[in-house]
């Protein structure tokens, strides 16, 4: 082991403690995102589907992620990374910015007097920046002792017109003094439109799990069943990928020699419980990076027409519409569900896309009515690039009643300390703007007394949309424009194209 890897994996070590009250996100990354340089990564994936958590957290160092893992160094090429989990403790206030580039400025100095950057007499060559992801507001649960990211809500909303609905279970948010608290911060270059915040407080009985639908529906999950079997068709094993929730993550790049149509075909077969004739399938999917890149890419390329068609998709309702069926019929950013019954594959449900930093366990009810025998075979076509995998279970246990509680937030207020209550608290023409990076709300609730004999499940229902920083410039791209809007699969194969002019562009010349 080089010494001078150890030495930026101990300067992290001992960066991620000088953070006193913080916030803390868990992110999923490519290897070649920018954040990889200096956010402590906590884990890895391989190409191979080898999960490995580093304790104290890794670094990239000349191309290799190094670090340590139950008293092993290990180094893995970059070449071999699908996937990095990485960890960001920021100080929650004005010193946030300070924190993220003293870690920035102190590893590249340590990198520096280490010869990290072996380049003899020529300055080394700039590798092209990684794709921007666009997303969404982040939201932070305070947990008892720092603000954790727990969720993205309406991803996919880039205009007034395309405003939605999300609901996501937050996961880290825990009462503290009788009451509930939660952060929403820009921290991507967009101006960020929320509409309502409310929380859902759902008491339920011990042993079930509660997820939501597309529609905000809860369902109650009593006993989710793994698949028996999940292969693409390159007849590929993916029940190591797609069989649990955990950091095993099926996101190919969009590269056209693997998979010439630019899709995949994902089987994924379940057991299928006698007589049932609806079941609920518990997908934990997301966007892909790639994908969510591509709404950049491909806003671009409408120019400074890209204004008009903001305001056409906001004002007409018919060209929202159209837009939403070009989304399902490219499953760019929901995915079809078909069950194979004896007339052959059928689409019995739509799976809406999230993410891409935090996923979320979505609820698709189908309908098997048809299915004969004991198997169930479901099957995704995700256009690649555009979704991350992470599992998939079945669930066919009717729904148990479930102890709804709404909560409006009993103190909201702006970065400015405005009082945001009446502008969070229904869904109408008013909304709270976030247009810089670092504009944040912070928002309490009043937290119900506990259910005895309960257990209890929180959501965050939300609305908004967002607009992305954008150079609208020249004329309408019309002939790209035209493959991906009339040519099925031109989005697909667009998105192949940049990546490849891309990955070009990070070869040494």
């Amino acid at each position: 082991m080089p010494r001078r890897a150890i030495a930026v994996v101990v300067l992290f070590a001992f960066m991620a403690q000088l953070t006193g009250c913080y916030k803390q996100s868990t992110l999923q990354i490519p290897p070649d995102h920018p954040r990889a340089r200096y956010d402590p990564i906590v884990g890895i994936v391989t190409r191979q589907g080898e999960h490995v958590r580093f304790d104290p957290p890794a670094a990239v160092v000349d191309g290799r992620v190094v670090g340590q893992a139950d008293g092993t160094l290990y180094e893995f090429d970059l070449s071999e990374v699908e996937r990095l989990w990485v960890e960001r403790r920021t100080l929650d206030g004005g010193r946030t910015a300070t924190a993220v580039v003293a870690v920035v400025g102190v590893a590249v100095g340590v990198a520096l007097l280490l010869g990290a950057f072996d380049s003899g007499d020529q300055a080394p060559r700039a590798p092209a920046p990684a794709p921007e992801a666009e997303s969404c507001p982040f939201v932070y649960s305070w947990d008892g002792g720092r603000y954790v990211f727990d969720a993205e809500p309406y991803g996919g909303a880039i205009s007034r017109g395309l405003e939605r609905d999300d609901y996501a279970e937050l996961e880290h948010l825990r009462p503290v003094d009788g009451l509930y608290r939660l952060m929403v911060r820009n921290e991507l270059a967009e101006t960020q439109h929320t509409n309502l915040i409310e929380l859902w407080v759902a008491d339920h009985r011990p042993g079930v799990s509660i997820a939501a639908d597309a529609l905000g529906g809860l369902h109650t999950l009593r006993s989710p069943e793994p698949p028996l079997a999940a292969r693409d068709s390159h007849d590929r094993d993916l029940l190591p990928w797609l069989r649990a929730d955990d950091q095993l993550i099926w996101e190919p790049a969009p590269v056209a020699s693997d998979y010439p149509s630019l899709r995949q075909e994902i089987v994924i077969t379940f057991a299928k419980p006698p007589g049932a004739e609806r079941v609920k399938l518990v997908a934990r999917v997301a966007t892909g990076f790639w994908g969510s890149h591509m709404i950049r890419e491909m806003l671009e390329l409408r120019g400074r027409g890209l204004a008009q068609w903001y305001a056409t998709i906001d004002k007409e309702t018919s060209e929202a519409e159209a837009l939403y069926r070009w989304i399902i019929r490219e499953e760019l950013y929901a995915l079809q569900i078909a069950v194979e019954e004896p007339s052959g594959w059928v689409v019995r449900g739509l799976l809406p896309g999230g993410g891409p930093f935090v996923s979320e366990d979505r609820v698709v009810v189908l309908d098997v009515s048809r299915v004969p025998g004991d198997r169930l075979r479901v099957r995704v076509r995700p256009p690649l690039g555009f979704w991350a995998l992470n599992s998939f279970a079945l669930d066919a246990t009717p729904d148990e009643e479930v102890l709804v509680t709404r909560l409006a937030p009993l103190e909201a207020r702006g970065a400015d300390g405005s009082d945001l209550r009446s502008v969070l608290s229904r869904a109408d023409d008013s909304y709270h703007v976030m247009p810089t990076i670092g504009d944040a709300a912070h928002l309490t609730f009043a937290a119900p007394a506990p259910v005895p004999s309960m257990e209890r499940t929180v959501f965050l229902h939300s609305s908004g949309w967002y607009r992305i920083h954008l150079k609208a410039r020249g004329e309408p791209d019309l002939a790209a424009l035209g493959q991906i809007f009339d040519v099925p699969g031109g989005a697909a194969r667009l998105a192949a194209e940049r990546y490849a002019e891309w990955h070009r562009s990070r070869l040494p010349s």
